[in-house]
């Protein structure tokens, strides 16, 4: 077997097999068991999985016969039309100064160790080695940014008060619907949960990284089902990633701890990760994470850290519109707990900080902010930069910040100053993000302006145009 590890030459080695060839179609997949969609790689729409081939054949929950329509495509060097958002990159960076992910993910161990198995398939269904699956769409979170078929909690609210009066009716069921995302109820029979669970075993060995999203994961009895396979059947080449809100019930994530800490303590996987997540501090998290307590949340970090030897945790920080006045607290929060954990028994860089910016609703990207609000981003760079990492890797970790999540944040920033696209309309996204905050207010009992008091020029200024 070829082997690389420059991913540049690998690049070019991908490109001889085809132009168009990306191993993450094979090798890849999140499932969305609560709508009976899925995808490989996380930037194509996901489609819906016929149930008619999931009786046939439970592996049909990845290997969709569209799924192979794509593969087919890819291995005759045609670029399926789903995958636009890599053609858009490789087209804008011919001399490959600027790699698309179809080469990075294709690169990965995960992928690129079973490119002859790949190259044999062919169109034939193969096991993923990568996989996220969401079980149901329980939750005990209605997070400003999220969508019903991803939370119980939004579910209820839009059943009862219906979609918001913003120009895209946000959250309306009847879009959803329209896209077939209505989520099967958690409690309720679910052939694709049923599918999962018979293609499971044969699934597992060849798994390398295998990740639980939600809803909240440690809100269904399947995650538990996970941790109770995995402790009776080890399997050393794993990594396990868990997603959690970190603020589901004290008896809940008790048994979560015990659980992993059998799984680690006798070493049955190769690493566990947890995958928490939260983009502001204080109370301006808890309105942006409505059903926050943000103290419990910090302090069930510190218990996973604490109580789970060799444990990971990674902060995904979905930075919008409502992030930027506190986001240098949350940081400081966190540069603690890493200096805390840092360099413990078995500790190689437990604590990390993911920085991707919202794109979706339109109404809460930091693309409406007006250019006041850049100095505050500005700043927020400047702080990571003061607080670099300078490299003490190997043996051990420093406390600082390392270079790519000041790159993550440095990302945020130049989209905030270079503005939105001709397709991004400013004003009535203002428009729409002011009519969802008086809503929000209205249904949840908070108040927009005493949480944001430095928002209120900008709030002022737009709701008096409207």
């Amino acid at each position: 077997m070829d082997e690389f590890n420059d991913v540049k030459k690998f690049s070019e080695h991908l490109d001889k097999i085809s132009p168009s060839m990306c191993f993450a179609k094979w090798k890849q997949v999140t499932l969305h068991l609560q709508t009976g969609h899925n995808h490989s790689c996380h930037h194509p729409k996901t489609h819906k999985t016929p149930i008619e081939e999931i009786k046939k054949d439970p592996s049909a929950l990845h290997n969709t016969s569209f799924k192979k329509e794509q593969r087919k495509m890819m291995m005759n060097g045609k670029r399926p039309s789903e995958c636009d958002y890599c053609w858009r990159v490789e087209d804008s960076a011919k001399d490959k100064s600027v790699l698309s992910d179809r080469y990075t993910k294709s690169f990965e161990p995960w992928a690129q160790d079973y490119k002859q198995e790949i190259l044999e398939k062919g169109t034939a269904s193969i096991n993923p080695s990568y996989l996220e699956v969401s079980f149901s769409n329980v939750c005990n979170f209605k997070c400003s940014y999220c969508a019903p078929e991803i939370s119980s909690k939004w579910m209820e609210e839009i059943k009862q008060h219906g979609a918001y009066p913003t120009s895209t009716n946000f959250n309306n069921l009847e879009n959803v619907a329209k896209q077939n995302k209505m989520p099967i109820p958690h409690k309720d029979p679910n052939p694709y949960v049923d599918a999962f669970w018979k293609w499971w075993p044969e699934l597992y060995k060849d798994l390398r990284v295998f990740r639980i999203t939600g809803g909240e994961p440690l809100m269904t009895k399947n995650t538990f089902k996970v941790l109770d396979y995995v402790l009776e059947n080890p399997n050393p080449n794993i990594k396990i990633n868990i997603n959690s809100n970190l603020c589901v019930p004290d008896e809940i994530l008790d048994k979560f701890i015990e659980k992993v800490k059998r799984i680690q303590g006798e070493e049955l996987i190769q690493q566990f990760q947890l995958y928490t997540s939260n983009e502001a501090h204080g109370k301006k998290a808890e309105y942006i994470r409505n059903g926050l307590d943000y103290n419990k949340w910090y302090d069930n970090c510190h218990r996973i850290l604490k109580e789970i030897p060799r444990s990971k945790l990674t902060n995904m920080a979905t930075y919008n519109a409502l992030s930027v006045s506190s986001f240098t607290e949350l940081m400081k929060d966190w540069l603690a707990l890493r200096t805390e954990f840092m360099n413990g028994p078995d500790r190689r860089n437990p604590v990390s900080l993911d920085v991707a910016y919202l794109r979706w609703p339109w109404h809460q990207s930091i693309q409406i902010l007006p250019k006041s609000f850049l100095n505050m981003i500005e700043k927020q760079v400047t702080f990571m930069y003061q607080h670099k990492e300078v490299g003490n890797w190997p043996p051990l970790c420093g406390n600082g910040f390392y270079d790519h999540e000041i790159n993550r944040m440095s990302r945020v920033y130049y989209v905030a100053k270079n503005g939105p696209d001709k397709s991004f309309d400013v004003d009535q996204s203002r428009k729409d993000f002011v009519k969802f905050v008086d809503e929000h207010d209205k249904r949840r009992g908070t108040n927009f302006l005493e949480t944001f008091p430095e928002y209120e020029q900008f709030y002022t200024e737009v709701k008096d145009g409207i």
